[in-house]
């Protein structure tokens, strides 16, 4: 295996790291399919943010596995998993944790779920402002304070939270400034009826699957200084700013469709995204280049939870991927 030293990699060692990375993600895929079935596109976002350090909001209707996918992944990188549930009571030491007194009377601090590796804050917009702020610090900077301290998390470290569409009696929605932390929005969506019968036969049986490691805690340190390795020419990064910029209503570069439908576009941290998250997609098809159709591919996981649509738009059923798509294309 080859040890990666940011800034000292020729183009031997990237391809052969770039073949690497190709098989061990192909590798884990199959691993999750073992227990999960379908939902390709939701592993691909899951497997793509983790090796580019970001975090992912996950929306759709109960029973879609979302929790079963979470476990399945943490389970086949062999890290440590805790969910939490999000209620109206949570409070915010109940995500950070909080100092007792021991028996020697000295406050001692004790850990919460947050000091984990993989978290999956399950419908994170039933807890209140206060609440959900408690996470900001941890997604942005991976360290959390408590009682005047800095406690640093382990690494790798990722936030995967999951949200309710249909249910909004009793939810709080996610402030922009906290969408922004989320590197992805990826949808679920009903498994198709093929996919069904083979959930239907899975979960009703006797046996069940059983993931195997297949990577562990160094191996992704090892891949995220990868991504950061993959070159990227100088057009793709302006196809990519121009893109960011079409989202934007008041700017030169937008057209008709942002202007009639987009509120407000995305930030600086959209464009951050879409070329590491592109870099990522090049790797794990064996490639150690980027082009402008990995950006692409990558658009509407990054782009669909920063831009906001406007009234018009929800009046028609136009929606942020067809936005998004449009935008792509022009």
């Amino acid at each position: 295996m080859i040890l990666l030293k940011s800034g000292t990699m020729d183009n031997r060692d990237l391809i052969a790291l770039a073949k690497e990375f190709s098989l061990q993600s192909e590798r884990l895929k199959k691993e999750i399919a073992k227990v999960v079935v379908g939902q390709e596109e939701v592993v691909d976002a899951l497997i793509t943010a983790i090796f580019c350090h970001g975090h992912v909001l996950m929306v759709g209707v109960p029973g879609l596995a979302k929790t079963l996918l979470v476990k399945t992944l943490s389970q086949s990188m062999h890290l440590g998993f805790r969910r939490i549930q999000f209620t109206p009571d949570l409070m915010p030491s109940d995500i950070i944790g909080s100092e007792i007194l021991d028996d020697s009377r000295k406050f001692v601090f004790i850990q919460g779920p947050i000091f984990t590796n993989v978290v999956l804050a399950d419908e994170i917009n039933r807890t209140p402002p206060k609440t959900q702020a408690a996470l900001l610090e941890a997604m942005q900077e991976r360290q959390v304070t408590a009682a005047g301290k800095e406690y640093s998390l382990d690494e790798p470290f990722f936030v995967l939270a999951t949200q309710n569409p249909i249910e909004q009696e009793g939810t709080y929605p996610l402030p922009e400034a906290q969408l922004d932390r989320f590197m992805f929005q990826v949808n679920l969506d009903y498994p198709k009826f093929e996919e069904e019968i083979s959930i239907l036969k899975q979960t009703t049986g006797k046996e069940t699957g059983e993931v195997s490691a297949i990577l562990g805690a160094e191996d992704i340190l090892k891949f995220q200084s990868l991504v950061r390795e993959v070159p990227v020419p100088d057009n793709v990064f302006e196809m990519t700013v121009k893109l960011v910029h079409k989202t934007r209503p008041g700017d030169v570069l937008s057209p008709e469709i942002t202007r009639k439908y987009i509120s407000y576009g995305a930030g600086p941290r959209a464009g951050q995204n879409l070329i590491l998250a592109a870099k990522c997609r090049a790797l794990m098809g064996g490639k150690y280049s980027v082009d402008f159709e990995d950006v692409a591919a990558v658009s509407r996981w990054v782009l669909r939870h920063r831009i906001v649509r406007n009234f018009k738009a929800e009046a028609e059923g136009i929606s942020s991927d067809f936005i998004i798509d449009q935008l792509v294309g022009l």
